[in-house]
């Protein structure tokens, strides 16, 4: 009786039949989930610069590479101003301006117009920004697509806007 008494204890295990707790990690579902995060943000990555579609002229300036973000004003096709991606009037501008930059005239501006609207409506934006006293504004246009790499020294960017004060 006894001898079976030992090899029913056998049977259960080393330690009595007690639950063991794993101690690894399956890193497996963690990896998953972070080339699931991965691929989410670098395809909503370029969704999150100015959303204001507008076809910008080609352009043979060179690139400016500043470290400030810049406040962008945008001209559509249809003449709308905008700056960032809310629509302003003319009249608004410069209250707008003020309020977003605290008043600082020094505060690097970029516009953007496309290139369908009149040459009038660009400097009538550019002219009023100019009086209300902020002086580092910029046009925004695009290099063309054959001769990007040529006017910046073969280190342009394909989609990197080239500005001109």
């Amino acid at each position: 009786m006894a001898a079976t008494l030992i090899q029913a204890g056998r049977g259960r295990g080393a330690n009595g039949g007690r639950y063991r707790p794993l101690s690894e990690i399956n890193v497996t579902p963690f990896v998953d989930v972070m080339l699931v995060l991965l691929i989410v943000f670098m395809v909503t990555a370029p969704l999150l610069t100015v959303g204001v579609p507008v076809d910008l002229p080609k352009t043979q300036a060179q690139s400016i590479a500043d470290p400030d973000e810049p406040l962008v004003i945008s001209v559509n096709a249809e003449g709308t101003i905008y700056i960032q991606d809310s629509a302003v009037e003319l009249g608004q501008l410069v209250p707008r301006l003020r309020a977003i930059t605290e008043s600082k005239p020094d505060t690097r501006i970029f516009v953007r117009g496309d290139k369908a609207i009149a040459y009038g409506r660009i400097m009538q934006v550019m002219g009023t920004v100019n009086t209300a006293g902020f002086t580092r504004v910029a046009l925004i246009a695009e290099l063309p697509k054959g001769n990007q790499a040529a006017a910046a020294g073969g280190e342009a960017k394909p989609d990197e806007p080239a500005t001109a004060n």
